[in-house]
């Protein structure tokens, strides 16, 4: 049975670019969660944390991460946050197959900088808030099954890693 290929990792580490271009290479669907959010919320990320709180970001992130693996395998990209949300490594353990893209925080600060659309980085120093967030989340990103470092390679390098590890590994 195919497993999704379920992406970890801090902003800015590739899970949307590389994320995007491995489904490409397996011909598979690719599922931005955020960009799942806003579509069915009709509200930007930054603006749900502004007016709703981090709180029910996650969970709309939660129920969206789990309709994408109620449906089709397809590679999968939450948020940064979502696997140090409680349950959801857990959750999506049976139906996924996760990959952490390993990157450092100036790396992820320095892809991450030029969006304004992430909100927990929004007046802070990018690579002190990297750190921090690398720091509270290591811990949760590890637990994948599967890790791909991502500094000083291209998105179409690390999307033919993810392709080779969802087909050795996740039954594609």
């Amino acid at each position: 049975m195919k497993r999704h290929l379920l992406l970890l990792g801090l902003p800015g580490s590739g899970k949307s670019t590389a994320g995007r271009l491995a489904a490409g290479l397996l011909a598979a669907p690719f599922v931005d969660i955020d960009e799942e959010i806003v579509q069915i919320e009709e509200y930007s990320i930054a603006r749900i944390f502004t007016e709703r709180g981090e709180a029910a970001f996650r969970e709309l992130e939660r129920a969206a991460v789990r309709r994408a693996l109620a449906g089709t395998a397809a590679v999968v990209a939450p948020g940064g946050g979502w696997a140090a949300q409680p349950g959801n490594l857990e959750e999506a353990a049976e139906r996924a197959f996760t990959v952490y893209l390993d990157t450092t925080p100036e790396t992820a600060a320095a892809r991450a900088a030029p969006e304004a659309t992430r909100p927990l980085l929004e007046g802070a120093d990018p690579r002190r808030r990297m750190r921090e967030l690398l720091t509270a989340r290591e811990v949760f990103y590890v637990r994948a099954e599967a890790r791909v470092v991502t500094d000083g390679r291209s998105p179409s390098e690390i999307a033919k890693d993810l392709a080779a590890l969802a087909r050795f590994s996740a039954g594609w």
